[in-house]
């Protein structure tokens, strides 16, 4: 009876857990061919580098990357409110609304010195 039990209230947290994290945690692989390539106006690829960030953010590690090593991964920055010190990349809808997202890249002497992400 207490091997049943547990094992009911196991599968419960996994439930809550699921439900809560719907939509938080998105599994898409960092593709820098998709990232480059992908049309921010169609509705089907509006959030695909948002699903991207996670795995590009555990698998490259951004700071102390050269520019010319950014633009090699993750192509030209949009000209829209980027400057050579500061590389922004729209990452379309975050699954959170309407929000939209943003990766923003700094530089100091043609190095990343830091980059983050902003909803908004």
């Amino acid at each position: 009876m207490k091997k049943t039990t547990a094992i009911t209230i196991i599968l419960i947290l996994i439930f809550i857990l699921g439900f809560g994290l719907r939509g938080k945690v998105s599994g898409e692989k960092f593709d820098s061919q998709k990232w480059k390539t992908t049309d921010m106006n169609s509705e089907n690829d509006f959030s695909l580098r948002w699903d991207m960030m996670n795995s590009l953010r555990n698998n490259y590690n951004l700071n102390g990357m050269k520019k010319s090593e950014i633009i090699n991964l993750l192509g030209k920055p949009d000209s829209t409110f980027s400057t050579p010190k500061t590389f922004r990349y729209f990452l379309g809808y975050a699954h959170s609304g309407i929000d939209t997202g943003s990766l923003i890249i700094k530089f100091n002497d043609e190095t990343v010195e830091n980059h983050l992400v902003t909803r908004g």
